[in-house]
């Protein structure tokens, strides 16, 4: 994806598509995560969900362009089965995501070529179970400011087309805001030519 500010994901998990071959059963599993200890929790929840399966193999990317990733194949032979996992992401072009494929072996091997062929149908199986979605990267502010410069603020903002999150209005106006990082700079060029004076305080919401 060429626009540096948007990425793919998926809108909800999926936690039980289902593939049978000769007799092994693959569940696969898909989240969204924004860190490693999300990854944990749902490599954690997967087992918690399947007991006693054979494998939990699975593959993740991190990131707006997925610079950060994993595959692991849990005993399985050696790239039959994180890395056929981790390439559906690739090709999916899904990041921020884990994808977890639980086995339950039914009593025939598949051999190496086969592994590869079922764990890639798996993960693919997946994510075509999933609504795949567009995010886009934004960062969240609080406003405070006098209530005698709220026409000028709103102005902005409607300008701008600048999300309001939540407000309240007591001794001063409380904005909440998220701005998409593709607007940032305009914003800001904007605020600190037009209104910055009038302003209390701006901060950035963790």
């Amino acid at each position: 994806m060429s626009d540096k500010f948007i990425y793919k994901t998926i809108d909800s998990e999926i936690t039980d598509a289902l593939l049978k071959i000769k007799g092994s059963k693959f569940y696969g599993l898909l989240f969204n995560v924004s860190n490693e200890q999300e990854i944990k929790n749902y490599l954690q929840y997967s087992q918690e969900l399947y007991p006693n399966a054979t494998h939990y193999c699975y593959a993740y990317r991190l990131g707006i362009s997925g610079e950060l990733y994993r595959a692991n194949d849990d005993g399985e032979p050696s790239g039959t089965a994180g890395l056929p996992i981790y390439n559906q992401l690739l090709s999916s072009e899904l990041t921020n995501v884990i994808l977890i494929v639980v086995r339950y072996f039914g009593g025939t091997k598949l051999g190496v070529g086969g592994l590869i062929k079922a764990y890639k149908e798996s993960a693919q199986h997946t994510i075509e179970s999933a609504k795949i979605i567009i995010r886009e990267l934004s960062e969240k502010y609080e406003l405070t400011f006098d209530y005698t410069h709220q026409s000028s603020v709103m102005m902005l903002l409607k300008k701008l087309n600048i999300d309001i999150l939540n407000s309240n209005f007591y001794e001063k106006c409380n904005l909440c805001i998220e701005i998409p990082m593709k607007k940032k700079n305009l914003f800001f060029e904007k605020f600190d030519s037009h209104i910055a004076q009038h302003f209390v305080s701006i901060n950035m919401i963790p």
